[in-house]
């Protein structure tokens, strides 16, 4: 989709003292319309987004009085920035080829001095890389299963890892290499699966434990000092966080079961083959606690702003595990588990969306502080 800006979408918008009017630029890749490098799977941009998404963004911002403008994420990006001069830039990108693919576009914009939302750069390019992001929970205690990364295919398997495992690409969302094969109970099984991964990713493979227990997912939405500048300050804890409700994924039921897979989540809510999506989760108010506590802290130890989902599952015993986590989580209100949480809790799309915008315009000085 080529971006085509008329004179009075290139034009600022006037000021307010009162009440900020920006122009904000919404960034995204649109699926079937942005190529991934190479010769891909054929899951290859699964990530990306659908026009209605871009469309239903760009409304929830308009309700609040200001213009928007729909920039894809391409070659072209730099060019349409300098053109269009936005005030700030709603970031959804999820970039191109493989490594640090999700920074691509944050550093881009802080490379032109342009105020965008949700994570930094750091935390894009960290949080893609699931290893590297279990490295960094290790680090902090967080509760992750033993794992191993397979390059070649040929590695020696740990010895602290036992069969069924589970095999996934290292850099992948949205269940992308992920099937009823990725769980392994033979070498056998575990060596063509793991060099299936490396051949049609480019990329490593990450084998971990297989976790039999439920599974869950739970939205984060904040910083230590969204109080003063959020639109809803009111949704916020002491510390600054909002935390959604659980969301269970109820995959047994899926194409796929005991596997949330590419092929479940890309079905509509009530088509057959898809997951359960139940929120709030029918969890002891304990474990939700838990989760919540556990979110909150893999959000802040990769250093994760303002908005973020955490996954995670149960083991055979109930303990819960970390993931991974999105630091770009999904916000297409009929499907994506983000906006499913927003909506089992009353808070209405476009709030979700002005939370993420009015949080992210404050680190630029933006929005005035209260009190």
């Amino acid at each position: 989709m080529t971006a085509v800006f008329t004179q009075e979408e290139t034009d600022k918008p006037p000021s307010s003292s009162n009440r900020p009017r920006w122009l904000v630029a919404v960034i995204a890749n649109i699926k079937e319309e942005t190529h991934p490098h190479g010769n891909g799977p054929e899951d290859a941009g699964a990530e990306y987004d659908k026009p209605e998404t871009i469309l239903n963004i760009r409304n929830a911002i308009e309700s609040d009085g200001h213009r928007t403008v729909f920039v894809p994420a391409n070659a072209d990006l730099p060019f349409a920035l300098r053109q269009v001069r936005p005030d700030i830039c709603f970031n959804i990108a999820e970039g191109s080829g493989s490594d640090a693919r999700e920074a691509q576009v944050p550093a881009l914009l802080a490379l032109m001095g342009i105020p965008y939302t949700a994570s930094l750069v750091l935390a894009n390019a960290v949080s893609l890389d699931k290893p590297l992001t279990k490295r960094l929970w290790r680090g902090t205690s967080l509760p992750i299963t033993p794992y191993q990364v397979f390059v070649t295919g040929d590695e020696p398997l740990r010895k602290d890892l036992c069969y069924p495992l589970f095999v996934k690409p290292v850099m992948e969302g949205t269940g992308m290499g992920v099937g009823k094969e990725a769980r392994v109970s033979t070498d056998e099984e575990l060596r063509k699966r793991v060099k299936w991964v490396i051949e049609t990713y480019h990329e490593p493979a990450l084998v971990e434990t297989f976790l039999s227990g439920r599974e869950f997912t739970v939205g984060v939405l904040g910083r230590p000092d969204a109080h003063r500048f959020a639109r809803r300050p009111e949704l916020y804890g002491k510390d600054g966080f909002h935390r959604f409700q659980v969301l269970e994924i109820e995959s047994q039921r899926s194409s796929t079961p005991g596997i949330y897979s590419h092929e479940a989540k890309s079905k509509a809510i009530d088509e057959a083959g898809a997951p359960g999506y139940l929120c709030p989760a029918d969890i002891d108010p304990r474990l939700a606690l838990r989760l919540h506590h556990l979110a909150v802290k893999a959000h802040k130890s990769i250093g994760a702003l303002d908005v973020s989902r955490v996954d995670f599952r149960l083991s055979g015993d109930g303990k819960p595990y970390l993931l991974e986590i999105n630091t770009l989580p999904g916000l297409n209100p009929a499907i994506s588990d983000l906006c499913l949480m927003s909506d089992a809790e009353g808070l209405l799309y476009p709030d979700l969306i002005l939370e993420i915008l009015y949080l992210g315009a404050s680190r630029y000085g933006m929005v005035k502080p209260r009190g």
